[in-house]
């Protein structure tokens, strides 16, 4: 944030000094008037009046509706910071799942601890060169175990790697569905 959050001690700030301003001056008005002084005088102090009410009630109008606004701002963050937790509660399920799941299948595949953390980070997009300098090894070694990965698993790379596990995840197409159901015809 810039200056927005200084704005509310500014309006304040404004709003006593035009306040006094005002109160004074209607203050020195009142005993101008008693003493008989000049209209001139009294004519320009009157306008300062007028230019001091005038400036504090449109302050106070910017203070009242900057208020509302951070009101509603409030009302709408934690809308959604609510809105998220829910959202983060219901997909951490799925995400545990998932993990478990793609642990289980590492598991199947008899893959050494070792190999299991380069598959997960595999499967996590890092490359080689990232991965071997997350576990502080050699490029080489990482090279060897992925290849130990994919040579247990019964997979050609990388891709079908990751294939492996996004093919189930992702729903059909509705036209690739349709084609694959005896009762509705291909295209």
């Amino acid at each position: 944030m810039s200056n927005d959050s200084q704005v509310p001690g500014r309006a304040g700030l404004f709003l006593v000094i035009f306040g006094l301003i005002a109160i004074l001056i209607a203050w020195d008005l009142v005993a101008d008037h008693a003493q008989g002084v000049d209209h001139l005088h009294v004519a320009i102090e009157l306008a300062l009046l007028i230019l001091s009410a005038t400036m504090f009630a449109h302050v106070l109008r910017q203070v009242l509706r900057s208020r509302r606004k951070l009101r509603v701002l409030n009302q709408r963050l934690d809308s959604a910071q609510a809105e998220s937790q829910r959202w983060r509660a219901s997909y951490q399920g799925t995400l545990q799942g998932l993990s478990t799941a793609i642990q289980a299948q590492f598991g199947s595949w008899q893959l050494s601890p070792a190999e299991s953390e380069i598959a997960l980070l595999l499967l996590k997009g890092l490359s080689l060169k990232e991965i071997a300098a997350l576990r502080e090894t050699g490029e080489r070694t990482v090279r060897e175990q992925a290849r130990a990965v994919y040579r247990k698993a019964g997979l050609a790379g990388r891709s079908e790697l990751s294939a492996f596990f996004l093919e189930d995840l992702l729903l059909p197409r509705a036209d690739q569905s349709r084609s694959k159901d005896p009762s509705h015809p291909a295209d």
